[in-house]
């Protein structure tokens, strides 16, 4: 590149997170049809298993494909993604491609909503300063704050994930419904057999709810009455989202410390996507 390009790239990463935006079609956009899929890619082993992914869901979805750098844009990287784009058969025409050097968090959700992303995948991505993978801050960080669902694939393959069983987090908060609206959604395209809706159960929160005068026959009573309970909610839950016809769902109510129980659970049950 000439310094002339040089200059434009540099004064193009300053000025990215403050271009003007129409944030008003963001504004209550339901969580789906995932009509827009953007790809983080980063130049790693997993590149191709990556983008083989991502062309799969594109066509499951028959959604649009946004590729997303962040970093050094160079005649390597773009001979490298061009060699594997024609690899795994994406037709590098009508995909689009953003180049973007800066903070990787900020500038993916820049992208993101400036593209109006509907799905966000992420892969392994590394540091390439350090050569190591930085999956987890990275990952961590755009889950809370993107504005679009975010599937996280730590095994990405060539033929693409077969997402069989499928585990939703069924938390007591008003989003919970459209996120399982959206597991129904995205299982239906991937061909889902089943989906476990999993309610967790806190010990410690349990054992306050327990004086410790109780006779063993209360007690028992209590755990039977937050036991329905929690059966109650996650079933009225399932009735307000929308027909997961072809899709066996069920409900399964768990223990432990929240969070750590639901992926214990996920694990056991050999789950292939967890959904929280």
């Amino acid at each position: 590149f000439s310094s002339n390009d040089l200059a434009i790239r540099v004064a193009f990463r300053v000025y990215l997170p403050f271009n003007p935006m129409d944030y008003s079609k963001l504004k209550n956009r339901p969580a789906w049809p995932f009509e827009t899929i953007g790809v983080a890619i980063a130049f790693s082993p997993r590149l191709e298993n990556i983008l083989a992914e991502a062309k799969i869901l594109a066509n499951k979805f028959d959604a649009t494909l946004i590729l997303m750098h962040v970093g050094e844009r160079t005649r390597n990287k773009e001979h490298k993604l061009s060699e594997l784009l024609l690899k795994v058969g994406i037709n590098e025409k009508k995909v689009r491609v953003e180049w973007n050097e800066g903070n990787p968090v900020q500038t993916l959700l820049h992208l993101c909503k400036l593209h109006i992303v509907d799905l966000l995948i992420i892969g392994a991505m590394r540091k390439e300063n350090i050569m190591q993978y930085y999956l987890g801050t990275v990952a961590r960080k755009i889950s809370r704050k993107a504005k679009c669902s975010v599937l996280l694939l730590t095994e990405p393959s060539v033929t693409g994930t077969r997402f069989r069983k499928i585990v939703v987090n069924v938390a007591e908060s008003p989003k919970t419904v459209h996120t399982l609206d959206t597991a129904i959604y995205f299982a239906k395209h991937a061909r889902t057999r089943e989906i476990v809706a999993a309610s967790e159960t806190h010990q410690p929160g349990l054992a306050m709810t327990m004086a410790d005068d109780n006779t063993a026959g209360e007690v028992s009573r209590i755990r039977k009455d937050i036991r329905e309970g929690a059966h109650d909610k996650v079933n009225e839950l399932l009735h307000a989202c929308q027909d997961g016809e072809g899709v066996e769902i069920s409900e399964k109510q768990i223990t432990g410390k929240p969070g750590y129980a639901i992926r214990a659970f996920a694990s056991g049950k050999k789950a292939d996507l967890l959904v929280i």
